[in-house]
C-alpha cells in the first residue's frame, strides 16, 4: 500500500459487504478514510458490519440491495451518487457436486450473482466514473477462474467469465483513467465454502484480500496493476 496516495473522503461501494471478505474490505477502506457503502440482501448482517466499522470511528452505510435485480442496483446507485471505488465481492459458491448432478437452477443461481450481478453493478456505477474521468473497479474473482475445479464447474465458469469481463472492460475504460482490476485469491478461511482437510492457520484470511484491495486503490497515477493472484505462503 502506498501511503502517499490517500482515499480519504472518497466513496467506496462494496457489494457482498455483510460478511467475510466483503466485510473485511469495507473495514479496511473505512480505516483508510473512505466513506464506505455496503450492499447485500441481509439487513441485520449489513447493519452489524456497519455498526462495527462505526465503532472503530469509520464511515459505513448499509443498503439492502438484491444484486440480481437491476432496478434495485440502479436505485442504490442513484441514492449513493458518484463513487470513486466499486468493489464487486458478492458471490455464491457450489462445490463438491459433479457437473452432471447440477441443475439449471444451480447454473442460474451462481451466474446471476457471480457474473450478472457484477454486470449490473458496473452498468450502474461506472457512468459516473466516466463522467469524472477516474475511478477504481475491483472484481473479486478466484484462482478457480484460472484453474480446473472438479466438483465446482459452474462456480469455476462464473469466475472465468468474470475474468474475461474484467480484462475486456479494463481496456474499454482505461482511456477514462478508470482502472479495472481483478483479485483472485486461493482458499480463504471463511464460511463461504467448506475447506475439508485444510489447515485454517495456513489459509488466507479476509484481511489478506482486503490488503490487496488497499494496494490497488493506492497506486501511483501512472501505474495500473490489472490482476493480483493471492496464495497462502504454504499450501493449506
Amino acid at each position: 500500500m502506498n501511503p502517499t496516495i490517500a482515499i480519504s473522503g472518497q466513496t467506496a461501494v462494496v457489494t457482498g459487504g455483510s460478511r467475510g471478505i466483503g466485510a473485511a474490505i469495507a473495514s479496511r477502506l473505512a480505516d483508510m478514510g473512505a466513506k464506505t457503502v455496503i450492499l447485500g440482501r441481509n439487513r441485520d448482517a449489513l447493519e452489524s458490519v456497519a455498526a462495527g466499522i462505526a465503532a472503530s470511528q469509520g464511515s459505513c452505510r448499509a443498503l439492502v440491495c438484491d444484486l440480481q435485480n437491476e432496478a434495485e442496483v440502479r436505485l442504490a446507485a442513484r441514492e449513493i451518487g458518484h463513487a470513486e471505488i466499486l468493489v464487486n465481492c458478492a458471490g455464491v459458491s457450489l462445490t463438491g457436486r459433479p457437473m452432471l448432478d447440477c441443475t439449471a437452477d444451480d447454473w442460474a443461481r451462481i451466474m446471476n450473482t457471480n457474473l450478472r450481478g457484477v454486470f449490473f453493478a458496473i452498468r450502474s456505477f461506472a457512468p459516473a466514473m466516466v463522467e469524472a474521468r477516474g475511478g477504481h473497479i475491483i472484481n473479486i474473482s478466484s484462482l478457480a477462474g484460472r484453474n480446473p475445479l472438479p466438483g465446482g464447474a459452474i462456480y469455476s465458469a462464473s469466475k472465468w467469465g468474470l475474468n474475461g469481463l474484467s480484462y475486456s472492460l479494463a481496456e474499454e475504460l482505461r482511456t477514462y483513467n478508470i482502472r479495472v482490476s481483478v483479485v483472485s485469491p486461493g482458499s480463504v478461511n471463511t464460511e463461504f465454502t467448506p475447506h475439508e482437510g485444510h489447515d485454517p492457520k495456513r489459509m488466507l484470511t479476509p484481511d489478506d484480500v482486503a490488503h490487496a484491495v488497499a494496494m490497488l486503490v493506492t497506486q501511483q497515477p501512472q501505474s495500473f496493476v490489472s490482476e493480483i493472484l493471492l496464495r497462502p505462503t504454504q499450501k493449506p
